[in-house]
């Protein structure tokens, strides 16, 4: 996700369209071009996930008479990390070396925050190494700033996660991750916690949806069904990008943990899974559902040849910080940005 616009010119010969299937050729060779390697199976298939999912995908190409020079690809966020906003995520941009400095990207991002107006969204989001001089100023150029979170990653090497302590998990009530998580309800005693043995954490499936939604809403305060739902359906069209895990104790479904593999968003040169939704049913707090289910989610990963875990902290969020912390998490080298769209930033 390399690429450097000077906004001081534009070629009046530029238009913008909406990206085609057909399209991918032209977008593998300039994405190679720009990465220095061949990414034609990542972008051939988020080319498919947007034809699958039209309303969830924001995608545009700069066209020079017949020839594709540029390209824009986005993503709606409906309920990941517990927003209660959608908001578009810029993973994919790039412009052909032949028209750089001609307001390809400049018209492109038009493009895309125009798409965002016309839907009801008013928030771009996407991240960058902080040594990516290119990407930054291009970013730095079309508005955005710096996110106030921070993103955390794990490598994926079947390790065994630190044990949980009591004092990294409980928070009060409601302010877990995003409100994602809540560990704070008052809790059984260690005789108790014993008797009720460890959760059995296993693949979601649809009949999961009405508890997992009971436990997201009991923790949000929201009913986020149709995000829920939307997300698990993507986990059995395709288990290669979406892992979706529920835990099961005393016969009840009490945690449950999502995550996306990112393939080469954002200009990755490994395969990377970003946890998105996790939440634990109040009522199981500090009996190990967050650990066990972090567990198998590396595990599942392992299999898939996934290198690294990534997740979505506030800067703020001390005690989330501090659970995954205590799992082998720790800051990585890459910066979230934001771009608040008809609003002053913050």
């Amino acid at each position: 996700m390399k690429t450097v616009t000077s906004l001081a010119l534009k070629d009046p010969a530029l238009a913008v369209r909406a990206l085609a299937r057909t399209d991918l050729a032209d977008v593998v060779a300039i994405d190679a071009a720009i990465e220095g390697r061949s990414r034609k199976a990542y972008v051939e298939r988020r080319l498919a996930a947007a034809m699958g999912e039209p309303k969830l995908h924001a995608q545009f190409a700069a066209c020079r008479g017949d020839e594709l020079v540029g390209y824009i690809l986005a993503r709606v966020l409906m309920g990941e990390f517990g927003r209660e906003q959608p908001a578009l995520r810029l993973e994919m941009v790039g412009v052909s070396p032949t028209v750089r400095g001609l307001g390809a990207g400049q018209q492109l991002y038009d493009a895309l925050t125009q798409w965002a107006g016309r839907h009801g969204i008013a928030e771009l989001r996407t991240a960058a190494h902080w040594n990516d001089t290119s990407m930054v100023h291009w970013l730095d150029a079309m508005g955005f700033v710096l996110a106030p979170g921070l993103i955390l990653g794990c490598p994926v090497d079947d390790r065994e996660p630190e044990p949980e302590t009591e004092e990294q998990i409980v928070v009060p009530f409601g302010q877990g991750p995003g409100h994602e998580i809540d560990f704070g309800l008052p809790q059984a005693n260690d005789h108790e916690r014993h008797a009720m043995g460890r959760p059995e954490v296993r693949a979601m499936v649809t009949a999961d949806l009405r508890e997992i939604v009971r436990i997201d809403r009991s923790i949000t305060g929201r009913d986020r069904t149709d995000y829920i739902a939307s997300r698990l359906g993507e986990a059995m069209d395709d288990s290669a990008i979406r892992v979706s895990l529920a835990a099961r104790q005393d016969g009840a479904i009490v945690g449950h943990l999502m995550a996306r593999a990112d393939l080469g968003d954002f200009g990755r040169t490994a395969a990377v899974a970003v946890i998105d939704t996790i939440g634990v049913d109040p009522a199981y707090a500090r009996h190990g559902v967050g650990r066990a289910l972090l567990r198998q989610l590396f595990a599942n990963l392992g299999a898939l040849c996934v290198d690294s875990v990534e997740t979505v902290v506030a800067h703020d969020d001390l005690p989330m910080l501090a659970f995954f912390q205590a799992h082998g998490f720790a800051p990585t080298q890459r910066l979230p940005f934001v771009r608040l769209l008809g609003g002053k930033q913050t």
